[in-house]
């Protein structure tokens, strides 16, 4: 016996009226304006930095831009400048996403085991994701200044001097801002991928005399594999653009110690005035990025088959 096929058309009430309409026609027209608006908001900035980094324009420049081609991409990429700025970048990455997952993990399990003010410990700790990164950072830059800053204040009446922003230290500060603000991202999502662990595994390990340690790391991290490479994929490309701490801190110094590559990518296309050459730099760190997503994405489909 055949499938009874789908209505032609479906009754819409509009007012007192009811309108037929088809589907497909209908879902079509409800979704073009949203992707009108995308076009326009994504894609024409996209298709146009893609334009510009094929030519040598400068904002200085009145004429139409010349075409070099990829001379901008070979520049960029035999540039010292921008490889150490890669390499800032992904020391920062290391430091700030490591602590995070480390941190927020342990505070999740703690906060999975809480029985009081669940509510409203949550809520002052999801805090700080609400405020804007250079809020955060300017915050900081005041507080942990060497001349005027509250904590070096403090620390120094019980002997300790330290220069938060100096050399050497810089980058380090940077990624402890960076897990202030985002650490609740990472609980929130361990505390619902912890939430959701299936139950017997966790009580079999436990009827059969295993060590907590063991149940951890045997049992708890294997099923919460998922949920952490999603956690620490969503933040390190959201961390690989960290320029509003730089900027509000730093400036890229002491020396270039924290030029990152969104400082360094401003710093060549607003500063220098070569946007041509910054947009080449953009398109590279984009394939970088859907580089890894693609090999995460690709070995968690074979994880999932095996």
């Amino acid at each position: 016996m055949s499938a009874p096929s789908a209505p032609s058309t479906v009754a819409i009430k509009v007012g007192t009226a009811r309108v037929r309409v088809r589907p497909n026609r209908f879902s079509r027209g409800m979704l073009a304006p949203l992707l009108i608006v995308i076009g326009f908001v994504v894609g024409f900035p996209l298709v146009y930095a893609g334009y510009l980094s094929f030519t040598d324009y400068r904002l200085t420049d009145r004429g139409t831009p010349d075409l070099v081609w990829f001379d901008s991409y070979i520049g960029a990429l035999t540039n010292p400048s921008f490889w150490q700025a890669f390499g800032t970048t992904a020391t920062y990455l290391v430091i700030a996403v490591t602590g995070e997952l480390v941190l927020g993990l342990f505070i999740a399990m703690a906060l999975q085991k809480q029985r009081w003010a669940k509510d409203l410990t949550r809520a002052l700790l999801l805090a700080p994701m609400f405020i804007t990164p250079i809020a955060v950072g300017l915050t900081f830059r005041f507080l942990l200044n060497d001349q005027l800053g509250a904590v070096p204040e403090l620390l120094s009446r019980i002997g300790v001097s330290y220069d938060f922003l100096g050399s050497g230290k810089a980058l380090i500060t940077l990624a402890f801002i960076d897990m202030w603000q985002w650490t609740p991202f990472m609980v929130l999502l361990l505390l619902a991928g912890l939430e959701s662990l299936p139950k017997a595994p966790l009580e079999a390990a436990r009827v059969d005399g295993a060590s907590w340690w063991y149940t951890f790391r045997r049992v708890m991290l294997p099923l919460l594999s998922p949920v952490l490479v999603i956690a620490v994929l969503l933040r390190a490309l959201d961390a690989m653009k960290v320029f509003e701490y730089v900027y509000a801190t730093t400036r890229g110094g002491p020396g270039e110690e924290t030029q990152t590559l969104q400082y360094f990518t401003y710093q060549t296309g607003i500063q220098f005035f070569r946007l041509g050459s910054a947009s080449a730099m953009a398109f590279i760190v984009l394939a970088v990025v859907l580089t890894v997503i693609v090999v995460i994405y690709r070995r968690m489909e074979r994880s999932r088959e095996q």
